[in-house]
């Protein structure tokens, strides 16, 4: 049972004609979206002939280029690269204060320790 006091009243009532043009906006986003990701799978998947004759991917050709970036020093490529191959360090957001003991026992917990 609800407390008529804290109850807010809705601000605004879609009307059937906003709710279906919201519907329709929506379906055509989904579209836009289905259709890039189709056109970039297309890309990756495409061959191309690199400066040395060499046959690559879309996909092992920016790998190379990222990798060669990396190497160079680009602290972002890198970062890419080793996401991607799935050695992305765990991030630790605290959202409560907690006593570290009790942090120490979860991770002993969780790491089977």
């Amino acid at each position: 049972m609800a407390n008529e006091q804290n109850l807010i009243p809705q601000a605004h009532k879609l009307t059937v004609e906003e709710q279906s043009a919201g519907g329709k906006a929506s379906g055509r986003a989904r579209a836009e979206k289905r259709d890039l990701r189709r056109a970039l799978e297309a890309l990756l998947e495409k061959e191309y002939t690199d400066k040395n004759g060499n046959t690559l991917t879309g996909t092992e050709a920016i790998t190379v280029k990222l990798f060669e970036q990396a190497m160079k020093g680009n602290i972002r490529a890198f970062e890419t690269l080793r996401d991607t191959v799935g050695q992305k360090p765990v991030e630790k957001v605290m959202v409560a204060e907690v006593e570290p003991e009790v942090i120490d026992e979860i991770e002993k917990a969780v790491l089977g320790e």
